[in-house]
């Protein structure tokens, strides 16, 4: 069975479950509005859009808070989807932000390392969904080793219908 919520070790970082009282701390990194510039869902700083999206990452399950791991400091957090039954050999990681400081410095790599390895256990393959004109994060797709897919998803942000392209990442691919 996939435990959607593990604890994973990396070099800098640890993933662990996300919990209730870890609102301030992840708030604290989610307030900035410069996270969210190119998310399709661009107004999850304001502390609201932001409960709202905390409430429903602890309901849905598979959610992970991402700790620098000298620190212990909570920055940022993403998460395990449920498995597609229609789907069976794949998951979906998403849902993922990280604190500014920590952009590109390999820590979005080493944490998506950590969950694609704890998914390969168990699927053949791992999906992400981005929204099409968030172009940091198709290029941080890219750079570990997101194949875009034809595969596309409408999805309602604000009222607002919004695309999302989907990036796939195959075990295979990675010489497992």
């Amino acid at each position: 069975m996939f435990d959607r919520q593990p604890v994973l070790d990396g070099d800098r970082l640890t993933l662990r479950p996300l919990r209730t009282d870890d609102w301030r701390a992840l708030y604290a990194v989610a307030r900035d509005p410069q996270l969210w510039a190119l998310h399709p869902a661009h107004e999850r700083w304001q502390k609201p859009v932001f409960r709202q999206f905390f409430a429903d990452a602890l309901a849905r399950g598979g959610a992970l808070a991402i700790l620098e791991k000298h620190t212990g400091e909570i920055i940022g957090s993403s998460q395990f989807a449920q498995p597609d039954p229609d789907h069976p050999d794949e998951v979906e990681i998403g849902w993922s932000f990280l604190a500014q400081p920590y952009w590109g410095r390999g820590y979005n790599a080493e944490f998506k390392r950590l969950m694609l390895n704890h998914a390969f256990a168990h699927f053949e393959r791992a999906i992400f969904q981005v929204g099409e004109d968030n172009v940091i994060s198709r290029k941080a797709m890219a750079n570990i080793g997101g194949m875009l897919t034809q595969r596309t998803r409408l999805s309602e942000r604000a009222g607002v219908m919004v695309r999302h392209v989907i990036y796939e990442i195959a075990r295979k691919g990675l010489g497992r």
